[in-house]
């Protein structure tokens, strides 16, 4: 019986996938699905609204953070692609011209769940943001409108708290702001249409 070595995917397999698609490299394996649905990207669109402000440009809030909305991160081997990431600031620089990368872990990820993706941000992807000490972990399910956050403790992530429906939240690391969590929800937000 012949042993099958199956290869590593390479970066140039990544390039190669079609751009309606999202390409990422997880343990080897070259990952792909569809761009975001409406719910989804707005779902995003709200979190980097919601957090921006206060977080990123200082506005009714501290600042000092940078938020990124899809950066392709390589950290080690693998190539990522989180819906939003942020670097306290300082720590990231971009030229926005170009096309970017990142290789820094950041500060804080929060994936936006949904069909296509939620295997891989829950399992896989969750297990590469430990291994690279990324901090604070959100996850969003704009399917049932909950939010989890997790901290990261000894390479062992901690759930520090789920959020559900039209709720005040105050989370680590933006809890000196507290934000409703409609804001981030569209099926919250967004008054119910009949049919």
């Amino acid at each position: 019986m012949q042993d099958i070595v199956k290869r590593r995917a390479t970066y140039a397999d990544l390039e190669a996938v079609p751009p309606h698609l999202v390409a990422e490299i997880l343990f080897g394996d070259l990952v792909t699905h569809p761009r975001p649905h409406g719910r989804h990207s707005r779902a995003a669109a709200r979190i980097m609204g919601a957090l921006g402000g206060p977080f990123d440009q200082g506005i009714g809030g501290p600042g000092g953070w940078d938020f990124y909305y899809e950066p392709e991160l390589h950290l080690g081997a693998h190539v990522v692609v989180p819906d939003i990431a942020a670097w306290r600031s300082g720590r990231v620089t971009v030229n926005v011209d170009d096309p970017y990368f990142v290789a820094i872990s950041p500060g804080w990820v929060c994936e936006v769940l949904s069909p296509s993706t939620e295997k891989y941000d829950r399992v896989y992807k969750r297990q590469i943001y430990a291994d690279f000490g990324v901090p604070y972990y959100w996850l969003i399910d704009p399917r049932t409108d909950v939010l989890e956050v997790f901290a990261l403790r000894g390479g062992q992530w901690f759930l520090l708290g789920s959020f559900a429906g039209d709720v005040d939240v105050v989370a680590t690391p933006f809890d000196a702001c507290p934000f409703r969590l409609s804001q981030f929800l569209p099926a919250i937000a967004e008054p119910k249409r009949d049919a």
